[in-house]
């Protein structure tokens, strides 16, 4: 069922929208057209424009899963009724485009790397922060009715050449040894039998947890249930200004000024880099694709293998996440181009299609229902950070999951609330820095990026 967009004077969806060089984001727009829009239904009601000047005690800046957790928790553990302002439609951005998968992970960082960086207590407290943001993330769906479609049988990660393997077993008895996380292996033999047919697989890492959803209802049930907890989504008013003033931030909508004594910002990738000077260049926008196969046969069912509806990611750099989904389609998104004005370059499509195929060889050429991109917010350390703003009082942000943020957001929400609410929160890296900023120096990363893609690639592919 295709998605209704009652919106009123809603514009065609920019596919060649770039957060680098764009100097604003909506409002109107429609939805990217992802499988995840195409088949929730209409979204529920929310309220609308912006249409005066308010004073608000809390303004929250992103109607993603960040966002709409944070009015959650900022209601359901303080009392507070904050005011989500959007910039287009509910979760307009990464939260309706990314691949459904909650992975056990938050940010682009192994735990091996984690003990290099941080030490092994660090990586122990990091550890069990994800491992409480997992079962959070369950008890929202089970305790607010949430009808994403959950499909919870742990996280596949699937060795795409046999070199891989070993770093694979270190890692899974790591995991083991040092966090008394069950993780074990599988070798090929075993995930043809038991999990997928994948042509390319040596093996894989079996984690316990890890579920796949479906990214739009998933939102739009956090929408439902922030505004029965009393909290206020106000769609189409991005902010065009933000002034800090006699103690109050001034925040410029279209349809009138929001005077909020805190302010929560949780709008991924999708900030335009004027949104304030603070959070400028503190994220390096990075693009996906994904596409969505029609439904496959029952002969081609059978030639998959797939037994589980679990996530599935393979161990490139440039990896493809990927699984079936539950009406027969698959679907399988990995990194793209590198510019907006780069993104509907059919070579990025094709290479896609191709990783598919080499995958499940029967589905070489097949007929594509959805394809879609987006933009994904990559930190420059490779980790997300859930902090106050320093020299701005009474702000805060909850920015740069890396692609791993279906499941975190549920908790980085809840801790954002925690902040704006006065509460301290554990001494863990993610809480206690600002995500790092690169300055003039981001928009010549893409230099860098082009080059870096090329030598992962390289990497990827070679035996």
């Amino acid at each position: 069922m295709q998605m209704i967009d009652n919106r009123p004077g809603s514009k065609p969806f920019d596919p060649f929208y770039d957060p680098m060089t764009a100097r604003a984001l909506g409002p109107g727009s429609d939805y990217a057209p992802t499988y995840w829009i195409g088949t929730a239904g209409a979204a529920p009601e929310d309220d609308g424009p912006v249409k005066a000047d308010m004073d608000v005690d809390v303004a929250v800046i992103g109607s993603g899963y960040t966002g709409l957790s944070t009015a959650i928790h900022l209601a359901k553990m303080h009392g507070i009724k904050a005011v989500v302002l959007e910039a287009n439609g509910v979760a307009y951005g990464c939260s309706t485009r990314n691949g459904g998968q909650a992975q056990i992970s938050s940010g682009r960082l192994k735990r091996s790397q984690w003990i290099k960086r941080w030490g092994l207590d660090v990586a122990r407290g990091l550890h069990a922060e994800i491992v409480e943001a997992f079962d959070l993330f369950r008890g929202l769906i089970r305790d607010h009715d949430i009808a994403c479609e959950p499909q919870d049988g742990g996280h596949y990660y699937i060795a795409h050449k046999a070199s891989v393997m070993p770093t694979l077993e270190a890692e899974a008895t790591l995991l083991r040894d040092s966090f008394g996380y069950g993780a074990r292996m599988l070798t090929r033999d075993e995930l043809h039998e038991t999990v997928a047919r994948d042509m390319e697989a040596h093996g894989a890492m079996w984690e316990p947890d890890g579920v796949g959803i479906h990214a739009a209802k998933l939102a739009f049930d956090y929408l439902r249930v922030a505004r029965e907890l009393g909290a206020k989504v106000h769609t189409d008013s991005p902010v065009q200004g933000w002034e800090f003033r006699d103690g109050v931030h001034h925040l410029r909508t279209p349809g009138g000024t929001v005077r909020a004594r805190r302010v929560a910002v949780a709008t991924a990738a999708y900030a335009p880099r004027n949104l304030h000077p603070r959070l400028k260049d503190r994220l390096m926008p990075i693009m996906s694709n994904s596409v969505v196969t029609r439904e496959l046969t029952g002969d081609e069912l059978e030639a998959v293998g797939i037994r589980r509806l679990s996530p599935l990611t393979d161990t490139r750099t440039l990896r493809h996440y990927y699984r079936l989904l539950p009406d027969n389609r698959l679907q399988i998104g990995s990194r793209a181009a590198i510019t907006g004005k780069d993104a509907a370059n059919p070579a990025h499509l094709n290479a896609l299609c191709e990783g598919l195929a080499r995958k499940f060889p029967a589905l070489r050429g097949i007929e594509l229902d959805y394809s879609w991109w987006g933009w994904v917010d990559v930190s420059h350390d490779m980790m997300p950070r859930i902090t106050g703003i320093p020299d701005l009082p009474g702000a805060y942000y909850a920015l740069g999951y890396g692609g791993n943020g279906v499941m975190y957001s549920a908790m980085a929400g809840r801790r954002m609330a925690q902040l704006v609410a006065g509460e301290k929160l554990p001494n863990l890296p993610i809480f206690n820095s600002e995500l790092p900023h690169e300055g003039w120096k981001t928009p010549f990363r893409r230099l860098g990026q082009w080059g870096l893609y090329h030598l992962y690639h390289f990497r990827d592919e070679r035996n």
